[in-house]
């Protein structure tokens, strides 16, 4: 805005040069100075037309001085608007490039903010199916181990039972109760009615309605001696059911502990590839937002510089 200005005060000082070199050309012949060999300069000095040679002269200097200054500074103001006419060009191409090339980027992290936080919601609620998954075979194992326990328990004491009942049978080759002392053979008949009661379901099948019978006759009169090899019959048969049922439930049991901790070993990997996979994708969503909030600061400050430029 200064430029034409100071053209004009250029102008101008040349034109006052051209009018003072004028007058100087004019007043010096008036003055004699070429022709006269006789002059006076002393005289010459103080006339009036002198002084305003000298006057003219001095103004001539100052003139020329000053048209110096003045086409230095216009050079330098010339140059000036140049190098910022250019610099603020090419600021401004770069901020327009830089706008479009920053819109772009945050359209991007936008998306993968978005795709990133949906696939952490779905690794979540996976990792939380499988956790519930777990947590009911858990349950349902430790019930299962419960019932095989006390199960377990029951049948050990069965068979521990119908073992002493043989035993005391056996010392005397089950030929007669008569040879049995009454307590010992009230003490078979208490165990083989405990194991009864407790135990009726699992003899379904094994035991047939007549030796039934015999059993009930035998825990209410354990001296009957007409029955005593039929019982000793049975409580080997008895023995031997529960021990095979015993042998059963251990081995169901142990199959199911094997497919529960096969389960287990698969779900705490599935469990814990899910954590990983959701843990590194919140990682990599915190970056990804962090570069989303600096790109929209970075694209609001290239905004205000560019404004700045177009203004200037």
């Amino acid at each position: 805005s200064r430029v034409p200005s100071e053209s004009s005060a250029d102008c101008t000082s040349a034109k006052q040069m051209k009018c003072a070199l004028a007058l100087l050309l004019l007043v010096t012949p008036a003055l004699g100075l070429e022709s006269s060999l006789t002059f006076d300069a002393g005289a010459a000095k103080n006339r009036p037309v002198s002084k305003v040679v000298t006057l003219l002269k001095d103004m001539l200097k100052q003139l020329e001085k000053e048209a110096e200054e003045d086409e230095e500074i216009y050079d330098k103001m010339a140059c000036w608007c140049e190098t910022n006419d250019k610099e603020k060009t090419k600021s401004i191409a770069d901020a327009e490039a830089r706008i479009a090339d920053l819109t772009s980027k945050i359209e991007e992290l936008t998306a993968l903010s978005a795709q990133l936080n949906t696939e952490i919601k779905t690794l979540d609620e996976e990792v939380a199916k499988n956790q519930q998954a777990l947590d009911e075979a858990t349950a349902m194992r430790q019930k299962q181990l419960a019932e095989f326990t006390a199960e377990e328990k029951d049948m050990l004491s069965a068979i521990s039972a119908l073992k002493q009942a043989i035993t005391v049978l056996s010392k005397h080759n089950a030929a007669s109760l008569l040879q049995v002392e009454t307590s010992q053979a009230q003490m078979v008949a208490a165990k083989l009615e405990m194991v009864m009661a407790k135990h009726s379901h699992m003899l379904k099948g094994h035991l047939t309605h007549s030796e039934r019978q015999i059993v009930a006759s035998f825990i209410q009169a354990p001296s009957y001696a007409p029955q005593s090899g039929a019982i000793f019959g049975i409580l080997k048969q008895m023995k031997e059911t529960f021990e095979n049922n015993l042998s059963s439930s251990q081995k169901e049991e142990m199959q199911s502990q094997q497919a529960y901790d096969d389960l287990k070993a698969a779900k705490e990997a599935e469990i814990k590839a899910g954590t990983d996979q959701s843990d590194t994708k919140t990682q990599e969503l915190a970056d990804t937002d962090e570069k989303l909030a600096e790109s929209k600061q970075d694209l609001e400050d290239t905004r205000m510089s560019l404004d700045a430029d177009q203004a200037f």
